[in-house]
Parts: structure tokens; C-alpha cells; sequence
């Protein structure tokens, strides 16, 4: 099975409601179910970023995003499937449990 990774985009730093969440921990228990699982996880607003950079030396450490943009990563799967149709399907389940748009790439 490919892994694939699902990136929850969306424009504002608001939690998940208490019914979304309901609606992630149902989705995420099916996936741990039907062997879908890996990982996932929430990540924090964008200001609370640091952007690293050590290609030349000594590393340089700057707060906040590295892009400026209306819509960010609020939240990830790490998933496996079959085949990349298969992904599509749970991508689609993520995106109606989470409320959000999202994002799908295969690992390589």
C-alpha cells in the first residue's frame, strides 16, 4: 500500500467545533479500522511558525509563516491505500468530517 499525506487547508486559526471533532474522531476511527491509519494530527496557527533555515552555516531562525497566504496547513493525515482512487475516497471522507478543504500527495 502507498502512503499518502492529507493536508487540511483553511483560512482562519478558529478550532475545529465541538461537532466537527465529533466528526474527526468517527472518521478517525474508521480509518484505524479498516487499516488506513498512520498518523495525524493538528498543528498550530501560523504565527506560531519558525521558519529555519541551515544551508549555510549557521542556522537562521525567523518567527512566524514562511509565505504569506490567505489559507494554511491546519491540520494533517498520514494515510495508506491501494491505489491512488482509493485515497480520493478517504480524502473526500476527511474533507466532509473536518469541514475543510484537503489536500492530497502521495509520499514518493
Amino acid at each position: 500500500m502507498a502512503q499518502y499525506l492529507m493536508s487540511v487547508l483553511f483560512d482562519s486559526s478558529d478550532l475545529a467545533t465541538a461537532e466537527e471533532m465529533t466528526a474527526i474522531t468517527a472518521f478517525n476511527k474508521g480509518l484505524q479500522a479498516e487499516g488506513h491509519w498512520v498518523f495525524a494530527g493538528g498543528l498550530g496557527a501560523p504565527e506560531t511558525a519558525t521558519v529555519v533555515d541551515g544551508r549555510a552555516g549557521e542556522a537562521l531562525f525567523t518567527d512566524g509563516p514562511y509565505v504569506e497566504t490567505k489559507e494554511f496547513v491546519a491540520g494533517l493525515w498520514v494515510v495508506e491505500a491501494p491505489d491512488l482512487d482509493a485515497a480520493r475516497r478517504i480524502a473526500a471522507g476527511a474533507s466532509k468530517a473536518c469541514n475543510r478543504r484537503v489536500e492530497l500527495r502521495p509520499f514518493l
